[in-house]
């Protein structure tokens, strides 16, 4: 059975945006070379990415034509590439079709579909955005965080999850620091598959 790990780059205060629609592109975001080769790894290890419309079309808008963009480092060509050619599931009621290897599913049963998904699944599945998130950790089917901790605090902003207001419980499973001052932490979340 797969496991859906929700990836989001966060302050201290566990806020993914300053201002609504930055799309993670805040002025308090340090996203380095060392960062982006450890964000490439773990996006190269996972078996297939899950992403809300939101999420997928920020994406979508960047990094297909990143990886042939001879202007770019190659740490970013090099996302660009493993994104384009990872095999996705994009989560939408709006959207009928989607590119660079995207299957869409959408509908009031999105989550069963989730579900069904992940029992087939081996391996890791990336899960993008934070509205997705939230449902998939109502249904008591998101695994583990993988939070990216910027040393900055916003004050307002979008929330890592979306009108949630249960306790986690949660276990450390790996963190690590970078010289630019950020951390990495993954957490297991305890209650997590009990919804299949």
């Amino acid at each position: 059975m797969g496991r859906f790990v929700y990836s989001m780059n966060v302050s201290l205060d566990l806020r993914i945006e300053q201002v609504a629609g930055d799309n993670g592109a805040g002025e308090w975001i340090r996203i380095d070379e060392e960062l982006h080769r450890e964000f490439n790894a773990r996006a190269r290890e996972a078996a297939l990415i899950v992403h809300g419309r939101v999420f997928y079309e920020t994406m979508e808008e960047f990094w297909p034509s990143a990886r042939e963009d001879a202007s770019l480092p190659d740490f970013l060509r090099e996302y660009g590439e493993i994104w384009t050619a990872k095999p996705k599931v994009l989560v939408s009621r709006t959207r009928r079709s989607a590119d660079h290897n995207t299957r869409i599913i959408g509908g009031d049963d999105a989550i069963d579909q989730l579900a069904v998904l992940r029992r087939g699944t081996d391996g890791i599945i990336g899960v993008g955005g934070a509205a997705l998130a939230t449902q998939l950790l109502r249904a008591r089917l998101l695994d583990e965080l993988l939070l990216t901790t910027h040393p900055a605090i916003l004050g307002f902003g979008r929330p890592l999850f979306d009108e949630y207001d249960m306790p986690i419980d949660l276990d450390l499973l790996e963190q690590r620091s970078f010289e630019s001052g950020v951390t990495m932490h993954r957490y297991a979340i305890r209650d997590a598959g009990k919804g299949d």
